[in-house]
């Protein structure tokens, strides 16, 4: 069955994520490829409520080329194409758009190894364990502070205080400036100050 055809399977009620997540699902499967998932969703999962548009995930380059024609194919568009990111935009009413950040593969195993099982509209995804969530969060604010600081850092914030992450302790400390900058570091203490 392609995926084209399994898409048009989903039911009416079904809502546009559950649609995105049942699309990659089949694809990730299907290619075999790993897409390990990040931003608002797997914020969500750390007991933070946060709203989302899009759904984003971790992957390499290769791993999305094998996967791209067959979501063109379904209805998304690219919208944004950076060297690390790919941005793709929905075209048909039940495709809430995605994001791609592409990583080296060693890094993407790594995070796939230490990352938990999550479910979402019954099928099973990856979200990075805490520490490599906040570690990405923290490299997103580093090399695009203008954009990223306004979503980025209030999850970090949210991230810690509902996990109970102490910022001033030193394996936080090393994560924060391995990742992250002297700057965000300063302006994290203040806020838990």
């Amino acid at each position: 069955m392609t995926v084209s055809r399994r898409l048009k399977k989903v039911p009416e009620k079904m809502n546009d994520s559950a649609s995105a997540f049942h699309l990659i699902a089949d694809l990730t499967e299907e290619k075999g490829v790993t897409c390990i998932l990040i931003g608002g969703f797997a914020v969500n999962h750390y007991k933070v409520t946060r709203q989302t548009t899009d759904v984003d995930f971790l992957t390499t380059k290769a791993y999305f080329e094998k996967i791209a024609d067959s979501l063109e194919k379904a209805g998304y568009k690219k919208d944004l194409v950076q060297e690390t990111f790919i941005q793709l935009k929905g075209s048909e009413s039940l495709l809430m758009d995605m994001d791609f950040m592409f990583v080296d593969e060693g890094t993407l195993k790594k995070i796939q190894d230490r990352g938990v099982g999550v479910k979402i509209a019954g099928r099973s995804f990856t979200v990075p364990a805490l520490h490599d969530l906040l570690a990405l969060k923290l490299h997103s604010i580093k090399f695009n502070p203008k954009i990223r600081m306004n979503t980025d850092f209030p999850d970090i914030i949210n991230l810690m205080r509902a996990n109970d992450v102490n910022v001033k302790e030193k394996k936080f400390k090393e994560l924060c400036l391995r990742f992250g900058t002297h700057e965000v570091y300063e302006k994290l203490l203040e806020a838990f100050r």
